[in-house]
């Protein structure tokens, strides 16, 4: 189960993949048609205010699409087979249901608990939304997750369904829509059956959370950054950041949305956007890993100082940047994960402190992201807070370095640059490990790139031709055992994802380490290479040469 959920985690990922650079655009687009920041030429009817306003209508287009998105993005992860022909699917059958509620609501509404189908404005209390041009149910992510998932399982257990010859122009795509056409019929009905009522248990949701205040701020940031070692942490703040279990159309959205606003008002942003305090997951990011960073140095032995901090500054700089934490966390999340659970709770604890300090807006990412949605659009009115923002952050930095620096001394963990002299990163040879490990049958390729199985334990020869991602796939390979251990093989921003059929051949941490990657996170049959922000090429590499393309 764990596996599946994994996976599930892994796929949502994809569409994520799009929300910083939209958010970008939307954050720039915002500032240059703000006139209160660059002037009267960003006043209404202006070419300057037309050009730019061109621009925000397409960096919408993400947000304002979210669930189709969601719906036809779930198959690069999920599908088993023919991935690009179930995303056609699940956008097909996905109109399809939604079609199918607009008619039911528009010919029953009132038997289902919506009044007024044909009067109604989408969005508000009124429980509905336009998706593609359809006035339908406002079922958010969790509606076009739950269509797709349906449409997946369709897809693999029926797109190699065998028909007769003279049906046969129904097989492939048209079998799983045909077959799916029907089953949406009472999916829909079900849908209107039960999702008014479960819109009364989300509003009274959103009320619980809005009125946790710090406690619901903190038990928030806490979980999030706990989860991250499972893959599980884009399940818990999806529904925050990008659906409707705070505010309507998700955080961002709505933040995005209020931009200009905000940024004409002096008010404590806190009290203009109390909803937007749980996008705060990336203090820990650029104020916490910096702290984490110089614990390790200071703590690291003397002769090896030099070489870790050639490690530490592409990992700090990704974090606090991009906000991509993975590499620095994995680097001692196994060898003391007592530490990461310290790391989580002062997450909380700083992200608290900013919300009791008035401190709300889009922090969930780096440097980058956070400058564009809040400091360059809001900087004009708000610069007083972005100061207390930045003490209240360093403070955090000074007490994530002592925290560390005294936990790493007194129980004497292993983290980077204090491992023993005699447990140095060793680099094995091949057969050394094969004959150590018993490892599965991998792959060989002939001069035209075709795969060639053989009995025994063979395995993926590197070239002088080959690039540095597929050496590196390779070398993965290897480390999981080869490739009659891969079930099956995702990616997320920074991970390769892969299950294996026996997790014994898999080899160890430091293994992964020693060749290039930031390590591996191990879960039951459920693997996790670290590998940074290439990891989509080196996912495309391991395909190949594990014999696992679509």
């Amino acid at each position: 189960m764990m596996q599946k959920i994994q996976r599930f985690g892994g796929a949502m990922f994809t569409p994520v993949l799009l929300f910083a650079f939209a958010g970008v655009i939307i954050g720039i687009g915002t500032l240059c048609t703000t006139e209160i920041i660059v002037g009267p030429i960003a006043a209404e009817g202006t070419l300057w205010n037309g050009i730019w306003n061109t621009i925000l209508d397409g960096g919408w287009t993400v947000f304002n699409q979210l669930p189709l998105l969601f719906a036809v993005s779930l198959p690069i992860g999920l599908a088993t087979k023919q991935n690009a022909r179930c995303c056609m699917e699940a956008l097909v059958v996905y109109l399809t249901f939604n079609y199918f509620v607009g008619s039911m609501l528009k010919y029953w509404g009132p038997s289902f608990g919506v009044m007024d189908y044909m009067g109604d404005e989408v969005g508000g209390s009124t429980g509905l939304a336009m998706i593609a041009g359809i006035k339908t149910l406002d079922m958010g992510m969790i509606g076009a997750l739950c269509i797709s998932g349906i449409t997946i399982w369709l897809h693999n257990k029926l797109y190699d369904k065998e028909l007769p010859e003279w049906i046969g122009v129904f097989s492939g795509s048209t079998f799983v829509y045909a077959t799916a056409f029907f089953v949406m019929l009472p999916v829909a009905l079900i849908a209107c059956l039960i999702w008014p009522k479960i819109q009364i248990g989300i509003v009274a949701f959103q009320g619980f959370v809005m009125h946790a205040g710090a406690l619901g701020v903190w038990v928030f940031i806490f979980l999030e950054r706990l989860l991250i070692p499972f893959g599980l942490h884009h399940l818990l703040y999806s529904p925050f950041y990008y659906d409707n279990a705070v505010i309507n159309g998700g955080i961002y959205a709505a933040w995005s949305l209020n931009l200009p606003t905000f940024a004409a008002s002096t008010a404590n942003l806190k009290s203009l956007a109390p909803w937007a305090a749980y996008t705060a997951t990336g203090y820990s990011k650029i104020f916490g890993v910096p702290g984490i960073a110089l614990a390790f140095y200071f703590t690291a032995k003397p002769n090896k100082r030099k070489e870790l901090l050639a490690l530490l500054i592409p990992m700090t700089l990704t974090a606090v940047l991009c906000g991509v934490t993975e590499p620095i966390e994995f680097t001692f999340l196994f060898i003391a994960p007592q530490l990461f659970v310290v790391h989580c709770f002062l997450a909380a604890c700083l992200s608290t402190c900013m919300y009791l300090a008035g401190i709300v807006g889009v922090y969930s990412g780096g440097v980058i992201e956070m400058a564009s949605l809040n400091w360059i659009p809001l900087m004009a009115n708000h610069w007083h807070q972005f100061l207390i923002q930045l003490g209240i952050g360093l403070c955090g930095t000074v007490v994530w370095f002592v925290v560390f620096y005294f936990l790493i001394k007194k129980f004497d963990f292993k983290t980077p640059g204090r491992e023993d002299d005699e447990e140095e990163i060793k680099f094995g040879s091949k057969a050394e490990f094969r004959e150590a490990h018993g490892m599965a049958q991998s792959a060989k390729f002939d001069k035209d790139g075709n795969m060639i199985i053989e009995d025994g334990p063979a395995t993926v020869e590197i070239t002088p031709d080959m690039d540095a991602n597929t050496v590196l796939a390779v070398k993965i390979l290897d480390g999981l055992g080869g490739a009659d251990n891969i079930v099956d093989v995702t990616n997320c921003v920074t991970r390769l994802r892969t299950n294996v059929k026996d997790e014994t051949k898999v080899r160890d941490d430091k293994y992964f380490k020693s060749i290039g990657t930031s390590g591996i996170a191990k879960n039951g049959k459920a693997m996790q290479v670290i590998v940074g922000l290439k990891v989509p090429k080196v996912t495309e590499a391991f395909k190949k040469v594990s014999g696992k393309t679509d």
